[in-house]
């Protein structure tokens, strides 16, 4: 596997492992992660980021976060492709 896909795999297993982290310092009324964070995160690990939301339950109600994660994943995707793809023929 080249660099570019051990990256994604990387930030995907960070993206999950935030999520149920911030969930549990939620549970506990303590400082969270910013979503800011969440959403840099999810920018190149929208997979992790979304399993870990459904796997722990964490931010699924709340509308607003999900708008901003596809948004942050589209111009992150968007971006990715107009890098990476390759040019056409």
């Amino acid at each position: 596997m080249d660099s570019l896909a051990w990256f994604l795999v990387g930030v995907n297993v960070a993206g999950f492992l935030a999520m149920g982290y911030d969930k549990w310092m939620a549970a506990r009324g303590r400082s969270r992660l910013p979503e800011a964070q969440l959403f840099t995160m999810a920018a190149f690990g929208a997979v992790g980021v979304w399993l870990g939301a459904f796997a722990f339950r964490h931010k699924t109600r709340k509308k607003s976060f999900q708008v901003k994660l596809v948004f942050a994943s589209a111009v992150c995707f968007g971006w990715m492709w107009w890098v990476f793809a390759p040019p056409s023929a």
